[in-house]
């Protein structure tokens, strides 16, 4: 007997260090309960919007979005203790520029219409966190689309148009506008949000909640 499909909707940016330590928790979480009943699908929110195309040097970013060097140390601390509980080995101190992330955002869209969703969105973060590569870069993203089975020169000439630009960020505004104000937003079903990079053992009590609650086929 296998539960019903429930729909997991994750709101989330590449850039976004919570969205990869929520995503690492949960996948903690699903690979404990392997027969979980979620089918899930990545969506798009920029963390910066109004990021120039070409992105901006990443301590200037911090500086001024934390309002100096202190601040942003204070604002990552967490981030690093976090993200080391979640087995993650960031290099944040590699990271160079801060990107704007709508290519990365088509790059997922793209990636799910040949159910690669899953890869693109882990690639996509290790790319950033962990290698400090720059997922902003048109060259970086076809070779990204390359290292997960789709075709690379496909993808720079999608990215080199404006296939799914306005697509991406309507879709954006329509989170915004739907009440959510920061990433990860995980909606479970089409009704439940939570918010945040919960730990797996959350998880595990939502997936035994759900085992109760939705019958089986």
């Amino acid at each position: 007997m296998t539960a019903s499909p429930v729909q997991l909707d994750i709101l989330s940016d590449p850039i976004c260090p919570w969205c990869y330590i929520g995503k690492a928790n949960l996948e903690a979480a699903l690979a404990a309960e392997p027969d979980h009943p979620f089918a899930i699908q990545w969506h798009p929110f920029q963390l910066n919007p109004d990021m120039p195309a070409g992105g901006m040097d990443r301590q200037a970013y911090l500086q001024a979005k934390f309002g100096g060097a202190e601040g942003a140390t204070r604002a990552y601390a967490p981030v690093a203790e976090h993200a080391k509980a979640a087995g993650l080995n960031l290099d944040l101190d590699g990271i160079s520029r801060t990107p704007n992330t709508l290519d990365a955002h088509r790059l997922i869209h793209w990636a799910g219409i040949e159910q690669r969703q899953h890869q693109a969105v882990t690639a996509l973060f290790e790319a950033y966190f962990v290698h400090s590569r720059d997922i902003g870069d048109h060259e970086v993203l076809a070779d990204i689309a390359d290292s997960i089975g789709m075709d690379a020169s496909v993808v720079m000439r999608l990215l080199a148009s404006d296939a799914d630009r306005d697509d991406i960020a309507k879709r954006d505004t329509q989170a915004r506008e739907m009440g959510v104000q920061s990433v990860p937003t995980f909606i479970v079903a089409g009704k439940h949000a939570v918010q945040g990079a919960q730990p797996a053992e959350l998880w595990r009590k939502v997936i035994a909640e759900l085992r109760e609650s939705i019958p089986s086929d």
